[in-house]
């Protein structure tokens, strides 16, 4: 087994040339361009999606390899993942020669074997540079051809920096000097992601409201917080590329998206001090700048200012760049039960929309927006622990009143407004009237 670490940028095709001869230049061990096909495999149930699990033979001047891939993290275009690697003589399924480890339950299961067929596949040139960069070796490589599944294809323009040996925050700096051309962006969408979606027709990609932050039993608020941060990096992500691919509306989802990382900063903010994420918070500006620009999704995306920007929040979060800020106090907070502090905040935010829309505010309900908005959001971080429809009927109404608002249905907002004030709290200890 490899612990893979890779750092994944789609790349402005416009700037292909110019990113190679930038490459070029670093003192790095060159390899042309060598044509890898790879076919990825599924069972007709998706078994291997379900477990998390990605199944494909490389092929490469005859020489082929089986890998599986299994569950691991991806944080913004940072990949981190365990996978298996099988030298095999021919482009065949060698199932039985991986390790028992490989499978959910210790062995492979019965008849998978005979049910896995092969689902899509990359066709692309890969051009290779290994560089020595801080202690690590890495390696850089220039990805370009296609996926495609039946009829559906999709072009590859990528660049993948890997960790051969070494430290993953050296392939973070590494990254800061790259992303400095102006060429590159974050790509969360990996070859096989993409592959995936052609293989089930290529549907659109529609967009995707934030949903309850789903936390593992007895949660710590540090967890909580980390998990929180990868969901917004996430969300940012995500329509970022729909707004790329065309969907105007995405764009509203992705200033959303940043203006939950800075709610989530304040959040925590008793517990992580604000020169913490300084440095972070200075590049959020200057995309919220962006997006309030004119910038075309091209322009705003590829823009330095947002690559620059999302691989430093990358880095702050894969490296806890918070630590060296905090105290043994702080460290006991985040220790600390998060369930406990979900109930406190839940009740502050219950607190600050009911006296925010005790009464009718006449024309005034559009300038409470941006608060109401943020309190949804707040919540939709906090009620991971309890029962998901019971947190999912008490945000209905606030919602409601919220699309009412945004819509101007004056009739819709009363009605929302008084329904939202009525809903008794779903949370414990806190927050009753």
């Amino acid at each position: 087994m490899a612990q893979e670490i890779e750092l994944k940028f789609i790349v402005d095709g416009a700037g292909v040339e110019t990113l190679r001869n930038h490459l070029h230049t670093l003192p790095a061990e060159h390899t042309p361009p060598v044509q890898l096909l790879n076919i990825y495999y599924e069972t007709a149930d998706n078994w291997l999606r379900r477990h998390d699990m990605g199944l494909r033979i490389r092929g490469d001047n005859g020489r082929y390899e089986m890998t599986m891939k299994i569950a691991g993290r991806t944080v913004g275009g940072l990949h981190q993942r365990p996978e298996y690697n099988i030298d095999i003589s021919t482009p065949e399924l060698a199932l039985d020669q991986l390790p028992a480890e490989v499978w959910p339950n210790g062995e492979m299961p019965e008849g998978l074997a005979e049910q896995v067929n092969p689902l899509f596949s990359t066709d692309f040139y890969r051009e290779k540079w290994v560089v020595k960069h801080g202690k690590s070796q890495i390696e850089i490589a220039l990805d370009q051809g296609e996926v495609k599944a039946g009829e559906h294809q999709e072009a590859i323009c990528e660049l993948e920096l890997e960790l051969l040996s070494g430290e993953t925050a050296d392939v973070l700096t590494l990254a800061k000097q790259l992303v400095e051309t102006g060429l590159l962006r974050q790509g969360s969408l990996s070859k096989a992601a993409r592959g995936y979606h052609l293989a089930q027709g290529n549907p659109v990609r529609e967009l995707q409201p934030l949903t309850i932050l789903a936390l593992p039993p007895k949660a710590t608020v540090g967890q909580a917080m980390e998990a929180a941060l990868e969901k917004a990096l996430a969300h940012w992500q995500y329509h970022e590329e729909l707004w790329l691919r065309g969907h105007k509306k995405a764009k509203a989802e992705v200033i959303n998206a940043l203006g939950l990382v800075r709610h989530i900063l304040t959040l925590f903010g008793g517990i992580v001090p604000r020169k913490a994420s300084a440095s972070l918070r200075d590049g959020l500006t200057q995309v919220d700048a962006l997006m309030a620009s004119d910038a075309s999704a091209h322009d705003a995306v590829f823009s330095r200012e947002t690559a620059v920007t999302k691989l430093a929040y990358t880095e702050w979060l894969v490296t806890r760049g918070w630590q060296p800020f905090i105290d043994a106090k702080a460290e006991a907070k985040l220790a600390d039960s998060f369930k406990r502090f979900a109930d406190i905040h839940l009740s502050r935010q219950a607190a600050e929309l009911r006296t925010t829309f005790a009464y009718p505010l006449g024309d005034a309900y559009g300038d409470q927006l941006p608060r109401l908005t943020r309190d949804i959001n707040t919540v939709h971080l906090l009620a991971g622990y309890y029962d998901h429809e019971q947190a999912a009927n008490w945000l209905a109404n606030w919602q409601g009143l919220r699309h009412a608002i945004e819509t101007r249905q004056h009739i819709e907002i009363e009605h929302y407004r008084n329904e939202a004030l009525s809903v008794e709290p779903f949370w414990l200890h806190s927050g009753k009237r």
